[in-house]
């Protein structure tokens, strides 16, 4: 079996994603403040002619790299999911689904969530809370909330978190989903550097991984590092499962595993 690699970043050695966010706040950063240089008449202290090439000689090399790097993650075929991200996103069922898709902060990596009641309880992986020092979400309507983590389940990579609110939006979960070969199914998070970005694939074979007591599903579908806990929604509008890794399966390539619904709903009735 090829290895697994769960889909959410580590903040403790930075990835190319990561330093590609970084430089985009870098260049917010510089045109908000020429924008309010213009907007109050402030003017830039003069710098001497050495100290001015050399900021131009680094913002040259940092734009090059930054392209290049651009051209090398976002490739062609990895930019399609944007694409489908806003066809999707047209669909008044998608919107409504996207309201409760969360993205967690722990202050040590990011990942996805999402709602499964109104009262704030929410579901994500494991291994997305695994090393929190401090846990938020932020809702795409609602914002930010601070989160406390009810409960982990390593075992089966889900996680409980609870944040204090009434009346939030929430996916129901689907109650006995027959989980066909090539269903088609849609799936929400924060792959990358992006957010609440919508994508779709299909259903692949169950599998069983080591060191897990039951299987799980493969999923046919562009899943990045970011959508770690992303709801998997069938076509009813129910969640059949929680994103949770990707890894390389022959003949088809890279694939995205999801820990199917029943499993959670397992551990709602233990709690």
């Amino acid at each position: 079996m090829s290895d697994i690699h769960n889909a959410t970043p580590k903040q403790d050695e930075l990835t190319e994603e990561e330093l590609i966010e970084l430089v985009l706040e870098e260049q917010q950063k510089a045109l908000a403040q020429a924008r309010e240089e213009r907007i109050y008449g402030k003017k830039p202290k003069k710098q001497k002619p050495l100290v001015r090439w050399i900021v131009w000689g680094m913002a040259l090399v940092l734009f090059f790299n930054t392209f290049a790097l651009i051209f090398q993650i976002y490739s062609i075929p990895a930019l399609e999911f944007i694409k489908v991200s806003t066809r999707l996103s047209a669909q008044e069922d998608i919107q409504t689904y996207k309201k409760a898709v969360v993205e967690i902060s722990t202050g040590s990596s990011k990942g996805t969530g999402f709602a499964i009641s109104p009262d704030g309880l929410i579901v994500t992986n494991a291994h997305v809370v695994e090393h929190a020092t401090t846990l938020s979400v932020v809702f795409p309507d609602e914002g930010l909330m601070e989160a406390t983590l009810i409960e982990s389940y390593p075992a089966v990579d889900l996680a409980f978190v609870q944040v204090q609110a009434e009346q939030l939006p929430y996916l129901p979960l689907a109650e006995d989903p027959p989980y066909t070969v090539n269903e088609h199914v849609y799936f929400i998070g924060n792959p990358l550097a992006f957010t609440g970005i919508a994508n779709e694939g299909t259903l692949l074979d169950a599998i069983q991984l080591e060191d897990w007591q039951e299987p799980v599903r493969m999923l046919k579908a562009p899943v990045y590092r970011g959508n770690s806990g992303s709801p998997v929604i069938d076509q009813h509008g129910e969640v059949i499962g929680v994103i949770f890794a990707t890894m390389k399966y022959e003949p088809i390539g890279n694939v995205g595993l999801f820990v199917p619904v029943q499993q959670l709903r397992n551990l709602l009735e233990e709690q």
